[in-house]
């Protein structure tokens, strides 16, 4: 990986939509550079793919929560399965230290957040889990 391409990938993290076009122009190279630029990193999987992130006004509505969850041993690919069937997951992060896994969810309503953080803890192999709800946003470079 290049300059060029890390320019591409800089324009690209700002606008996704962005025509080749125009991203050629802006970098002032050749259309079909940045088209062979383009297919190259997404073969290679640097792209993985092109998505729709919502602002702060369609998350809005949601109730955001951090899950900590600590699970027995070698149960894990069980646990994982049964957690992406849970629709209010939106990510799921292993991690290291006291805790196994970091969950992200999403719900429309403190009573729905009660249902899915009893199924949660339902699920056979979770040791225990512990529930942080996000207040506000004071940082968020995603965006």
């Amino acid at each position: 990986m290049d300059d060029l391409d890390r320019n591409i990938l800089t324009q690209l993290s700002q606008d996704a939509r962005i025509s080749v076009a125009v991203l050629a122009r802006k970098l002032r190279v050749a259309r079909s550079t940045v088209q062979a630029r383009l297919e190259r990193l997404e073969s290679s999987g640097t792209i993985a793919g092109y998505t729709l992130r919502l602002g702060e006004a369609a998350r809005a509505g949601h109730i955001r929560t951090t899950v900590l969850i600590a699970i027995e041993p070698r149960t894990l690919p069980a646990v994982l399965t049964r957690l992406r069937a849970i629709q209010q997951v939106e990510r799921i992060h292993s991690t290291s230290g006291r805790v196994d896994l970091l969950l992200q969810l999403a719900c429309a309503s403190t009573s729905e957040l009660d249902d899915v953080l009893d199924r949660i803890g339902g699920i056979e192999g979770v040791r225990s889990s512990e529930s942080l709800i996000h207040l506000s946003t004071k940082l968020d470079r995603a965006t």
